[in-house]
């Protein structure tokens, strides 16, 4: 009685998802319907795959690219900082400040890896703090 609404319960929750079929072989074999398959059609999409990007921040408007790859969810973004550094400092903080309210509201994180490069990564990554990165200053 459990194991038959187990089966039903887990069948539900797959045919919501609409990620599996029912694989009757297994279930001829051990008696349960115990893994899912994927169907890889619903699953090869423009955005299966997580992107790393780089990009060069020249001026504040050089961001929007980056900040709209970002809200896509699938990029981690390297930035190139050190034009705008060289040029404009109240821009690059500016720059900074735009980058940090885009990372809290896709609640990602973000990182200075050097003294010319910013790491953006979205909600699914944290990067890994140590002496050499550390967390940016607007």
């Amino acid at each position: 009685m459990v194991s038959n609404l187990r089966m039903a319960m887990f069948s539900r929750i797959k045919d919501s998802l609409g990620i599996g079929k029912r694989t009757d072989e297994f279930e001829d074999m051990y008696g349960e319907d115990e893994f899912v398959e994927i169907d890889p059609a619903k699953h090869t999409g423009k955005h299966s795959k997580i992107s790393v990007k780089s990009f060069i921040v020249n001026n504040f408007e050089d961001i929007k690219e980056t900040l709209n790859a970002l809200r896509e969810g699938y990029t981690i973004a390297l930035i190139n900082i050190k034009p705008l550094k060289d040029k404009d400092i109240v821009e690059l903080k500016r720059t900074i400040n735009k980058l940090k309210k885009t990372c809290d509201a896709i609640e990602g994180d973000i990182a200075g890896i050097s003294e010319d490069w910013i790491v953006v990564t979205p909600a699914f990554a944290r990067v890994h703090r140590n002496r050499q990165t550390e967390e940016v200053k607007g």
